[in-house]
This record gives structure tokens, C-alpha cells and sequence, in this order.
């Protein structure tokens, strides 16, 4: 069908509807006493709640996720998967629950499509030690994150794993990961800060540096690059996860802080001149120095912008924030670690971040933590 946003449904809702309407009576009555949870979790805009008419054109519909116990997988993962692809009702409020194969390869997206035959549908029996562990490295349903295990997760991931619905959860064991995933442990969170602050201290005087040699373009990118990463701060002093870019912005906008500090973050990146860029970055600065401040992590820091040493550039000096956060860690994997931070705090490739399995993302963890 062709998606209008009158026919539009929220992907979770319609998630749920699938579940509720089509899978659990199918599976109740093919596999009673199965344990097993339902969710939609993981990729995708609607975990996120940011789906839009535009999602249908491709991976987006009636989805769901169904985790088992890897024996329980291996045992019965097979016939679920006949099961829902015979007796699927062949379209769910009116979105069809069968996706056709892409015949481009440069396309591999799934797309919606009627069908008369078996629905090749998208609800997936996942084994959730095994999914957890591809997702975020290790086997949240099992055990405590360690330090490295939350610096090798990227935040998208996180965001994703602990965003979205569950819709049943039997063994209880994907809501005791989600909870374990849920949010920073302090000593991490004060860490991250601290690398977060350091990276908006070492471009602050670039944006003055670039105008002055006539580089007004340079500037310009040198400002955006730090409207970045003052949202991405303002997200982790709120301890959100920081989503792709795509929906940067969104999230951003969700914030409490978001209001107050929009029009500076605009007039920044709309700012054709230094002089007007850096009145509008320094405003910025100013209000989130004000709100690490008001966290009591730390004790509080001028949050007046000063110049950058004899230089005519007015900027935080945001390391006299980075400082004192590192020095308040104690964890001692932590304390004596470079201010290199997370994967996504010094990565921002996507093929890393969405595509690199556990193992890869926690030897690019380690050659960080070597400096």
C-alpha cells in the first residue's frame, strides 16, 4: 500500500497489535507453556518513537522480536517460523505483514507487499543471550556490564536495546537486561562527562583561529561540529542516550534543557560571521556549564566565558569542567584512563557503530584506553 498519513499507525502500536491480535494466540495454541518474551527493541525509528509516514517506504510494518532460551531456539525456532508464515493474518490495520525480497542488491531493505501465499513475515525468534551479545557485546541477561563493556557500546545500540516496548516477557529475563542497560552507573557517567567536556575544549578557540585567517567556511564547520557536541552533553547530563544522527536533533529536542538552549544552538549555525557565531556558541556554552553545574557533581565553575589566552577568540576553557570530573572518578579502571571516553566519543563511523559485531567494537575500546 501506499502510506498516507491519514493510514498512518505508530510502529510500536502496530507492533503491539500484531502481538496481541495475531502471535500470542498462535503460540499459545501450537506452544503452551513456552517461555519466551515479545518486543520490538533493537534498530529501527519506531524503537525510538520517531517514525513518521516517510518509514513505511522500507523495514518498517507490523514487526516484532520474540526471545527464547537458545535450546528453546534451536528446539522450536523453525516451526514458529512456518507457524506465523502459514497462519499470519495477511495485513494487520490494514499494513500487510508480508515484506518482499529486494531484487536490487545496492537495496536490501524489506518492503511491504500483498501476497496469496505464505507471509514472509518479520517477527523473529531471537535466542536473547546470543542477540544481547551481538548488540551489545556481552550477555546483559546474564550478568553486570564491566567498565569496558559500557565504553565498547555505542549509544545508538544502547538507546535501541533499552528503548522500544516489551509486550510480555515470561522469564523476565529481557526486562532484568533492559534494567541493567537502563543508564550510566555513576563512575561511567561522570567519566563520559568528563571526555565529553574535553572534546568541546579542544576545537572551542578553532572557530575564532579559522575566521581569522579568512577560513569563514572552516569556522562555520568548526561551530557545527561543537552544536554537536553540546547536545550530545546536554543529552548525557540528562543520562539519555545519544541516538544516530538522524535523530539527534529530535531527542535533543525532548530535553528539558532543549528550550533554552535552541536559540543559541540556531544562531550558531546560522551565524555568517565570528563575531556573530561565537556571541551565540559562548551563550551556549554559558547554559550548559550552568547545568553541569547545577548537577552537583562537581563543585560548581565559572560558567563565564573568558579569551582564549592572549588570543582576541572568547571561549569556556571547557576543560576547568573536564578537569574536576575526572578527578571525582575513582572507579579504578577509570581514574588513570585518558580522556578518550566511549566508542561514539571518539568514533563516528556507522559501519563501527550499527554494523561492527562485540568483538570488533571492544578491540577498537582497547586501542582507545592505550591512548
Amino acid at each position: 500500500m501506499t502510506p498516507t498519513e491519514a493510514a498512518f499507525l505508530p510502529g510500536l502500536e502496530l507492533s503491539r497489535i500484531l502481538y496481541e491480535e495475531a502471535v500470542r494466540p498462535l503460540l499459545d495454541a501450537a506452544f503452551p507453556g513456552l517461555p519466551y518474551a515479545a518486543a520490538r527493541i533493537g534498530p529501527g525509528s519506531e524503537v525510538l518513537g520517531f517514525d513518521t509516514a516517510r518509514s513505511a517506504d522500507h523495514d518498517w510494518g507490523p514487526r516484532l522480536d520474540l526471545f527464547l532460551a537458545a535450546d528453546d531456539v534451536a528446539a522450536h525456532g523453525e516451526a514458529i517460523g512456518r507457524l506465523l508464515a502459514d497462519r499470519l493474518p495477511k495485513e494487520i490495520r490494514g499494513w500487510p505483514t508480508h515484506f518482499r525480497s529486494a531484487d536490487d542488491p545496492l537495496d536490501p531493505v524489506g518492503h511491504m507487499a500483498a501476497t496469496d501465499g505464505p507471509v514472509n513475515h518479520r517477527v523473529a525468534a531471537h535466542d536473547l543471550g546470543g542477540w544481547l551479545t551481538r548488540e551489545a557485546g556481552f550477555d546483559a541477561s546474564a550478568a553486570e556490564p564491566s567498565v569496558r563493556d559500557w565504553l565498547a557500546m555505542p549509544q545508538q545500540r544502547l538507546a535501541g536495546i533499552t528503548g522500544g516496548a516489551v509486550f510480555h516477557d515470561g522469564p523476565g529475563l529481557l526486562t532484568a537486561a533492559r534494567r541493567r542497560l537502563a543508564r550510566y552507573p555513576e563512575q561511567v557517567w561522570r567519566y563520559l562527562l568528563a571526555c565529553q567536556w574535553q572534546r568541546i575544549s579542544q576545537e572551542e578557540a578553532f572557530v575564532g583561529r579559522c575566521a581569522e585567517v579568512g577560513d569563514e567556511l572552516g569556522s562555520a564547520v568548526v561551530a557545527a561540529r561543537q552544536v554537536r557536541d553540546l547536545m550530545r552533553l546536554s543529552l548525557l547530563l540528562e543520562r539519555r542516550y545519544a541516538p544516530y544522527s538522524k535523530w539527534l536533533g529530535s531527542a535533543f529536542a525532548q530535553l528539558g534543557a532543549a528550550e533554552a538552549l535552541l536559540p543559541a544552538l540556531r544562531g550558531a549555525l546560522a551565524a555568517t560571521g565570528h563575531p556573530e557565531r561565537e556571541r551565540h556558541l559562548c551563550d551556549a556554552y554559558r547554559a550548559v556549564a550552568v547545568r553541569q553545574n547545577e548537577s552537583g557533581l562537581i563543585d560548581p565553575v565559572d560558567p563565564s566565558p573568558r579569551p582564549y589566552h592572549g588570543r582576541p577568540f572568547l571561549v569556556l576553557h571547557a576543560e576547568r569542567f573536564a578537569r574536576p570530573l575526572a578527578a571525582s572518578v575513582t572507579d579504578p579502571e577509570l581514574r588513570d584512563r585518558p580522556l578518550t571516553g566511549s566508542v561514539d566519543q571518539w568514533a563516528d563511523s556507522a559501519d563501527l557503530l550499527t554494523g561492527a559485531d562485540g568483538d570488533a567494537l571492544r578491540a577498537a575500546e582497547a586501542a582507545a584506553a592505550r591512548g
